[in-house]
């Protein structure tokens, strides 16, 4: 896994990824952390989240996505159902849907060049150790970067 400081947003409506992941949970809010900047400033990616059925929790380890143009820039904003809720005590993230959302990415775009945040480790309290390992793991041999925020 590689790993670059700076805004994931900005650096793919630059042209620096093919495909963007981020986590959601299945309640069609993405309104906080990493969903909320993508709601706010990717409605494409938003809108293909909420098409689908709030509270549905058989979304979890299945995305939606949206494919973002501007200009001359183009790509995929991945929803991964990551999270069943967006409230609770302790990890709210599933790992066995982090795995299948990734496993479903390194399948369905393998060419791609993509990126994703610490998914699932920040408002979703899971163990960025572990889930990086499993990253790693489904994207073996993906061109694939971790994007922090300074």
């Amino acid at each position: 896994m590689r790993t670059v400081t700076g805004d994931l947003i900005t650096l793919a409506l630059e042209g620096e990824f093919d495909v963007i992941i981020h986590g959601c949970n299945c309640y069609n809010t993405m309104g906080a952390g990493i969903a909320r900047a993508v709601r706010d400033r990717l409605p494409e990616a938003f809108a293909a989240d909420r098409a689908t059925v709030k509270g549905d929790l058989g979304k979890l380890g299945t995305y939606t996505s949206a494919e973002i143009v501007r200009g001359d820039v183009r790509f995929t904003v991945i929803n991964a159902y990551t999270q069943g809720n967006y409230r609770g005590s302790g990890a709210l993230v599933d790992y066995d849907a982090i795995r299948s959302n990734f496993r479903a990415v390194a399948k369905n775009f393998p060419d791609a060049r993509i990126g994703y945040p610490k998914i699932g480790a920040g408002l979703a309290g899971g163990d960025w150790d572990r889930i990086a390992a499993i990253i790693d793991e489904e994207l073996e041999g993906r061109d694939h970067m971790l994007v922090v925020l300074p």
